[in-house]
């Protein structure tokens, strides 16, 4: 894939997740299906912090000012620092939709990017530009699999019936494990 595929599937993954998060869905939104795990609301602030804290401060940063350290982040302390529970969902939903639009408006405009600068990092090693914006996507991913697996898992609890017709939502056939 080339940045404007990459940039192509972000934006196609707003609408995926403007979907798989609608309102009106019948999932609580602070359902979670263990203590630890995360509910809906989390996960939506989650997603808006890393689109405008994370990826695409990033991905500028390198682009701009591969040689200067990159500002600290702690995306597992948001949860408390930014409150998360505590937020509304649909507000935090329309603001992340809202930054990934202008995410993607950034990235199609600029001209002439240099995908191959890198920065170095501590943990990662070399990082280029590019493995930045494919590790967004990619992060979206990880993301739209945690929603759909949080969704089974509510569907299986609060429906009280038995999911096993559908088949192991662990192991499908023909996907990989």
């Amino acid at each position: 894939m080339d940045a404007e595929q990459i940039i192509d599937a972000l934006e196609l993954n707003e609408g995926v997740f403007r979907h798989l998060l609608a309102p009106d869905s019948p999932m609580d939104v602070f359902w979670k299906p263990e203590e630890k795990k995360w509910c809906l609301l989390e996960i939506v602030c989650h997603l808006k912090d890393e689109e405008v804290l994370d990826f695409r401060s990033r991905t500028e940063h390198i682009l701009e000012y591969p040689e200067l350290p990159m500002p600290e982040i702690d995306p597992p302390a948001w949860v408390e620092r930014h409150s998360y529970l505590q937020q509304d969902f649909l507000h935090v939903l329309q603001d992340f939709i809202k930054e990934r639009r202008h995410s993607v408006i950034w990235l199609r405009e600029l001209e002439n990017a240099h995908w191959e600068k890198v920065y170095h990092h501590a943990d990662f090693g070399e990082i280029t530009a590019f493995r930045m914006l494919a590790n967004w996507l990619a992060h979206d991913y990880l993301h739209i699999r945690q929603i759909n697996r949080l969704r089974y898992q509510y569907l299986k609890e609060k429906s009280g019936v038995d999911l096993d017709y559908a088949g192991d939502y662990g192991l499908l056939p023909g996907a990989a494990s």
